[in-house]
């Protein structure tokens, strides 16, 4: 897979997520992670995705979303990006290991309700690798597109741990109401509106109908050979849960940043106000923060999108 570089790459379909988890396991002890390596340029793009409802009510049912509603969940689109963001995260010039890559925060932006049963073209690209305080991090783009219009956009960051010398983070562009800011007054925790007892099987299902099927979120065995004592939740997982909860509106910008992991099963408590919403352990401890907002004007980047096709 080496196109030119910023080439668009057409998929004739969504690639399969259990081989690509295998190759980034295998390439990840041959990774050198450092902010200013390079990175795949190619954008890959699925010209035309459809939904499958038995998938999409699987999904619904483990989130907590209403099922057979007129819309998606606002982030259903996600798992339909999710195996070409992998295609390009276990490529061999991709240079963070997959083993041990951490989902720290996803931002997105959704311009309308999207229909279950409507036609979207995926554009999935790296955008950058940024220096961070604990190694080196990718942000992963998701664009869904309908009809030539942008309706859907998310960015995903990851973080690869590793050992950083002196090197200062790069400066934050990002708002300051991200959840990890220290430049202001540390907001007070949020009042607690729901208690959920998680079962051992919630990675399982998720991974069932999302197809990640990672075995840090699957058995303790095998969560067990990455240094977790327990299964954990997958990323993804809590923030929909979160969002079934909270809801959002049709047009709608939500950041999220997944900041300790959620051991299963387990008992955590769901806390909201106004467009704020956490997810905490039975020790206080912070799993999820984030923040829904219905203006998102403004949120996509401002910059020049080429041609998908």
């Amino acid at each position: 897979m080496t196109p030119a570089p910023e080439a668009i790459l057409v998929l004739p379909k969504p690639p399969s997520l259990a081989p690509l988890l295998a190759r980034g396991a295998l390439r990840s002890p041959f990774k050198h992670p450092h902010p200013d390596a390079a990175f795949p340029r190619t954008r890959l793009l699925l010209p035309r995705t459809r939904v499958d409802l038995a998938r999409l009510a699987a999904y619904e049912r483990v989130c907590g979303f209403p099922t057979g509603d007129d819309a998606l969940p606002i982030t259903f689109p996600h798992v339909l990006g999710f195996p070409s963001a992998m295609l390009l995260m276990s490529d061999r010039d991709f240079p963070l290991p997959l083993l041990g890559l951490v989902h720290t925060s996803i931002e997105i932006t959704q311009h309308r309700p999207l229909p279950p049963g409507g036609d979207y073209e995926l554009l999935v690209y790296v955008e950058k690798l940024a220096p961070h305080r604990r190694g080196t991090e990718a942000t992963v783009v998701t664009r869904a597109r309908t009809d030539d219009t942008v309706v859907w956009e998310s960015r995903s960051t990851y973080l690869a741990r590793h050992t950083t010398g002196d090197r200062p983070a790069a400066p934050d562009d990002r708002p300051a109401t991200r959840a990890h800011d220290t430049s202001q007054e540390a907001p007070k925790p949020l009042p607690v509106l729901a208690e959920w007892h998680l079962a051992g099987d919630v990675g399982r299902r998720y991974g069932a109908a999302s197809g990640d099927r990672n075995p840090i979120h699957l058995h303790p065995l095998t969560a067990r050979l990455f240094g977790f004592p327990r299964a954990i939740a997958h990323g993804m997982w809590t923030v929909a849960r979160c969002l079934a909860e909270h809801g959002t509106p049709g047009a709608a910008f939500v950041r999220a940043e997944f900041r300790t992991p959620v051991l299963l099963p387990g008992k955590v408590t769901y806390a909201a106000e106004g467009g704020r919403f956490e997810l905490r352990g039975h020790d206080d401890r912070v799993h999820v923060t984030g923040k829904v907002t219905g203006d998102v004007a403004g949120e996509l980047t401002g910059e020049v999108r080429p041609p998908l096709t």
